[in-house]
């Protein structure tokens, strides 16, 4: 089990939302190359980095941050990249910059076929990023709650050959109420493609229980809040995921 850090990006500075609300944010460091380079040091195998700016303004506002951040890893472990993505263009840019894998949310939901030329132009680097409240998808930095399943989009968006979903649920995210296993276990499920977890997670007890369903196709669990409150210790945690996937 791969235990993501994420590092929300509003203003060029490391913050927390509450339900992807912008005005519901928690500071938590001003040097994001920094925060990057202390997660490389905690064991993380991979950054999940979010423009939030950028998922409410269409298009990237973060760039120098993301690039600080990448200059601060130096390659030596992958970095995903979700908001405000929306055209091939922005895309290519982001992989040039040195970002591995491209994480495109709304855009996937209101373009589909914008999503589907992603694949083709960039396979192996598009990851689709599905925001759901009681099972219906949500768009627009979670403002907009669509007609949607789940499932039904995931299964599509694996046909045009993404990498994997990262399914989060937002009436958990940044909660820390625990994470939606049962709703997660079923699209990972549906699905031949990895899900990565995301939306909830509070404590060690939460990676346990993703671990013991490892198998169903989940590949990892993004860590938000937990990791920057201390509810959960990141280098701990991932050590217990490793000693779990070793017994499986």
């Amino acid at each position: 089990m791969l235990l993501i850090p994420a590092i929300d990006l509003k203003d060029g500075k490391c913050v927390r939302l509450q339900q992807g609300d912008m005005q519901a944010s928690t500071t938590f460091g001003d040097d994001p190359a920094a925060m990057a380079r202390r997660w490389l040091a905690a064991g993380a195998r991979r950054l999940h980095l979010v423009d939030l700016n950028g998922a409410f303004a269409g298009r990237p506002v973060n760039e120098p941050a993301v690039k600080s951040i990448l200059r601060a890893v130096g390659g030596e472990i992958p970095v995903q990249l979700g908001g405000g993505i929306r055209d091939l263009d922005t895309i290519e840019r982001c992989l040039d910059d040195g970002v591995a894998y491209v994480i495109i949310g709304t855009a996937a939901v209101k373009s589909p076929g914008f999503l589907k030329d992603a694949c083709s132009a960039f396979g192996g680097h598009i990851i689709v990023g599905l925001d759901a409240r009681d099972g219906k998808v949500a768009t627009d930095g979670w403002s907009k709650l669509t007609g949607h399943e789940v499932i039904d989009l995931a299964k599509k968006f694996e046909d045009y050959g993404v990498e994997a979903v990262i399914y989060t649920d937002i009436g958990r995210d940044g909660m820390l109420s625990g994470v939606n296993l049962d709703a997660t276990v079923k699209l990972a499920r549906a699905l031949s493609i990895p899900v990565i977890a995301s939306g909830g997670v509070a404590d060690i007890g939460d990676i346990e229980r993703l671990c013991a369903v490892e198998s169903e196709g989940i590949e990892g669990v993004i860590c938000g809040r937990s990791i920057y409150t201390g509810s959960l210790d990141f280098a701990a945690a991932q050590a217990r995921a490793d000693e779990l996937g070793a017994e499986a």
